[in-house]
């Protein structure tokens, strides 16, 4: 599952439990991402604080379906698979469209999307993707063409947290050699009005 050790939700204990337990999914699922904290609970806090309020927020403005997309395509500029499955899993399920799913997949791999996205997602894909391969390269004429197409400085602060989160993400299971083993994939937190409602369904 990793390349160091991860305690299992059977064998977790006192804090590390009391945190597992408000994440779990079905089963007793924990997803790889997060048990990989087990070792250092307070920063599996930390992540799924972050996670939860980028992603998975009621006050977000962009629709789950277009994060997760982000997310999906952060990860595979990042060459990491594990978020790159979870989270085109996740983007099927809140698209609820396999026929789009299955085209903005084949588009990704192919760096095809400006044949599938309209002008305001291309940009912030075109965002996403310096923000993450070349983030010294950004200028405020990046900010200024982004808003030319009507974002507001509200949602392009909500883009590049998004993409700040998956590549935050990405280095830390591609650093850690987490892999899917096991996992149901695609789960995530459905309460968006609680912060603190972490559970994966």
């Amino acid at each position: 599952m990793s390349w160091i050790k991860v305690i299992p939700f059977e064998e977790a204990s006192g804090k590390l439990k009391a945190i597992y337990t408000k994440i779990k999914g079905p089963n007793n699922q924990i997803n790889n991402v997060l048990s990989i904290h087990s070792l250092r609970p307070h920063t599996l806090t930390g992540h799924m604080s972050l996670y939860k309020s980028t992603l998975h927020h009621s006050s977000n403005t962009f629709p789950n379906w277009f994060l997760e997309f982000l997310g999906t395509y952060t990860s595979y500029i990042n060459n990491c698979e594990y978020c790159y499955k979870h989270h085109f899993e996740g983007m099927k399920r809140f698209l609820e469209d396999d026929k789009k799913s299955s085209a903005l997949h084949r588009h990704i791999e192919d760096d095809t999307l400006s044949e599938i996205l309209n002008d305001q997602e291309m940009a912030l894909s075109n965002y996403a993707k310096t923000l993450t391969l070349k983030p010294d390269s950004l200028s405020e004429a990046d900010i200024t063409l982004l808003k030319s197409l009507g974002i507001t400085d509200g949602e392009i602060l909500e883009v590049n947290q998004v993409v700040a989160y998956f590549n935050y993400a990405n280095r830390t299971v591609l650093g850690l050699g987490v892999n899917t083993e096991n996992e149901i994939l695609g789960l995530s937190p459905k309460n968006k009005d609680n912060d603190t409602a972490w559970n994966h369904e």
